[in-house]
């Protein structure tokens, strides 16, 4: 475009030009445009929008530590939950995500709400539908393929589904525990160069008995244990780049970590139990190691989210399983294991030591 004021500087006489050259030069000021809040779209069913109220939770969670510049969205508005919160949100009530994909359902409303982060816990209905981890682990590509076509740099948070164990469908807490056994392999397997899939486990330490009102659904108590899941990895993305990442000036150096042993289940030879990594530093850790010393001869025969290595002694290495090494501070994370004890083992304890990574 042709610059007028230009065209009027130089007609200017003489004098008014030398005038002009002598008055003070004062730099035009442009307001600077905040920055648009991070689109965060919670993603799934009934256990997401139906209240969904752990959606609440966490949003009161992000914002009192200072995540502000956040917006939950959705085609889908809130539900109550009686704490006030950005409730839009994409959890359909019923849907199949296997539904979601072979109807392609997920890009219009990714058109309508573009946004930078997919929070996912998808699949129940389909678990409950008898439709094989084959099939839904399909479907999750095919959905996140959308995902990306809309944005190749969206983040995308899956989780490994909360255990259900409804009456009409016994055999619902093994399928669920099948699927979620495969999906940190599919996940590594899926990402991009671009952007990675985050496995977030909601599966672990979580009781239908206590957690849920009908084997299913999440209770109150669900609720924060569900947000509690999401937030650390949920911060982390929104503190990406941010002060304190590793290489900063003033990045403390030392990284350390604690283990805490939890037993969920025991029965006469053997015992099923939870271990809580927690980064304990001020700094980032990019990974961990635990080292599990069994009590009374036990022996951890299997683990799930993580790596076992086992010595002649018994003693364990749990390793992280890559997609759940790196911790913010403060933030958990957690694996599960099983062990064989002799019959007359009294109740199940460990021995724990925890190695951290910069």
């Amino acid at each position: 475009m042709r610059d007028n004021r230009l065209l009027r500087f130089t007609t200017l006489p003489l004098l008014g030009l030398l005038a002009a050259l002598l008055l003070p030069v004062v730099p035009a000021v442009t307001p600077s445009a905040a920055a648009a809040p991070v689109r965060i779209m919670p993603l799934g069913d009934s256990i997401t929008g139906s209240p969904g109220c752990w959606r609440a939770v966490l949003w009161k969670r992000l914002t009192d530590t200072g995540h502000t510049d956040i917006d939950f969205v959705g085609t889908l508005p809130a539900q109550g939950c009686g704490v006030a919160h950005d409730g839009d949100n994409e959890g359909h009530g019923g849907e199949l995500a296997t539904v979601a994909a072979d109807q392609t359902l997920l890009p219009a409303r990714l058109a309508a709400t573009l946004p930078d982060i997919v929070v996912m816990h998808f699949g129940t209905n389909d678990v409950w539908s008898g439709i094989s981890p084959d099939r839904i682990l399909a479907a999750y590509t095919r959905l996140v393929a959308q995902m990306w076509a809309s944005n190749p740099d969206m983040r995308v948070l899956v989780a490994q589904l909360i255990p259900m164990d409804p009456g009409p469908c016994a055999a619902c807490a093994q399928r669920v525990a099948d699927l979620n056994a495969r999906i940190p392999e599919w996940a590594a397997a899926t990402g991009t160069s671009r952007s990675q899939v985050t496995v977030v486990d909601q599966w672990t330490g979580f009781d239908t008995a206590t957690d849920t009102y009908d084997g299913v659904h999440p209770n109150a108590a669900g609720d924060e244990k569900i947000a509690a899941r999401w937030y650390p990895a949920l911060a982390a993305l929104l503190d990406d780049g941010g002060p304190g990442d590793p290489g900063d000036p003033g990045d403390p150096g030392a990284r350390t970590c604690t283990a805490s042993f939890h037993t969920v289940a025991a029965w006469q030879g053997g015992y099923q139990a939870e271990v809580t990594v927690t980064n304990t530093s001020a700094a980032p850790v990019t990974g961990w190691t635990v080292t599990v010393v069994p009590a009374d001869g036990a022996r951890v025969t299997q683990v799930w989210n993580g790596t076992l290595d086992t010595s002649v002694d018994g003693t364990a290495t749990v390793t992280d399983a890559g997609w759940n090494a790196a911790l913010a501070p403060g933030t958990s994370t957690a694996f599960g294991l099983i062990a064989t004890t002799p019959a007359t083992s009294p109740s199940p304890a460990a021995t724990l030591d925890c190695t951290a990574a910069s």
